[in-house]
């Protein structure tokens, strides 16, 4: 991967953020793209690219902030199912090819999507040429979500290339589940490459966002201590769209208080509170939860180190057109 852009992509995180916040500030309501726009002939392209990812991400959060954690959770997702490689991305075609986008642990739960598909057109209006995959703008869009949120930018290096298929299977199977105990989460992280360490702490993004009581109306899904406090109507039908946060402090700001909610038995998936279960990891919590700055900086470097997981060996790589479907007309491929 570009190693270049790696050192830009963290200045440019502060850069559009700062331009966004200012116009703001000065009580300018024309749209951080119009800004760029007017400037893009100053940019460089990988700085253009950044650009107009993070205005876009801007944008979308500022509409609706829970999308900063959808935005993390989508990259998640993709990452932990062979590989960085925008995957659960493609849509399905019926009778010819099923994705990931429509396996059980995404299908009406992952969102974000559209936000993906417009910075992917953004890039095309203001950056001419730049050839960016699908699998960096989720990078990228992931990034400057923790930023936005509260968290630490963090470098993002370019170079990732597209899938020319999905894992439907993989996406049950490679997916840490919310029923799932310690022991099955430390081997599909694993799995991986990642310790336990790195585990704990990129599950502390669940720090912001929130679960559907869909998810926790299933007993296997909840931590019992949490199931009296449960303001869901069980049993709810799967078009049931409330939400319960999973930080209870602060579920808009990415901060530590999903892990004091772990040291309190408040954790909200029974896959977040078995983590004070093991000597290992529940010491882990208690440091992060006592020493927030390494937290955030131990998050960071496990979502880089994460962000760099390969595709599977042998499969078809490309930069897509557009994010939800190969380039051309064939899916022999697939």
């Amino acid at each position: 991967m570009a190693l270049g852009a790696t050192h830009l992509s963290l200045a440019l995180c502060l850069m559009a953020l700062i331009v966004l916040v200012k116009a703001d500030f000065d009580g300018k309501k024309e749209p951080i793209n119009n800004i760029l726009e007017q400037n893009s002939e100053m940019l460089t392209q990988d700085f253009c690219i950044f650009a107009a990812v993070g205005s876009v991400v801007a944008e979308a959060i500022a509409r609706e902030r829970r999308m900063g954690a959808s935005l993390i959770r989508l990259f998640f997702h993709d990452c932990f199912v062979d590989g960085c490689d925008a995957g659960i991305l493609l849509d399905d075609i019926p009778g010819r090819f099923q994705g990931e986008k429509t396996s059980p642990p995404n299908n009406n739960s992952v969102r974000g999507y559209q936000v993906i598909d417009q910075a992917k057109q953004r890039i095309k209006t203001m950056c001419p040429g730049a050839a960016v995959s699908c699998a960096d703008i989720l990078a990228l869009a992931a990034r400057d979500s923790v930023a936005i949120l509260g968290g630490i930018p963090y470098p993002v290096s370019l170079g990732r290339r597209d899938a020319r298929t999905a894992n439907f299977t993989g996406a049950l199977t490679q997916l840490p589940a919310p029923f799932d105990d310690l022991n099955v989460q430390l081997k599909k992280f694993s799995d991986k490459g990642m310790s336990a360490r790195e585990m704990v702490a990129l599950v502390g993004s669940h720090t912001v966002g929130f679960a559907r009581c869909v998810t926790l109306c299933d007993d296997r899904n909840i931590n019992p201590a949490m199931k009296s406090t449960l303001k869901c109507g069980c049993p709810v039908s799967n078009n049931n769209t409330n939400l319960v946060p999973l930080d209870l402090v602060t579920p808009d700001i990415f901060d530590k208080f999903y892990y004091e909610d772990l040291i309190r038995n408040q954790g909200l998936l029974f896959s977040d509170q078995v983590l004070m279960g093991s000597t290992a990891t529940a010491n882990v919590v208690r440091t992060y939860n006592s020493n927030p700055a390494l937290f955030l900086r131990e998050f960071n470097d496990a979502m880089i180190k994460m962000g760099n997981l390969p595709p599977s060996r042998g499969v078809q790589l490309e930069i897509r057109n557009v994010c939800s479907k190969v380039n051309g007309n064939s899916i022999a491929d697939m």
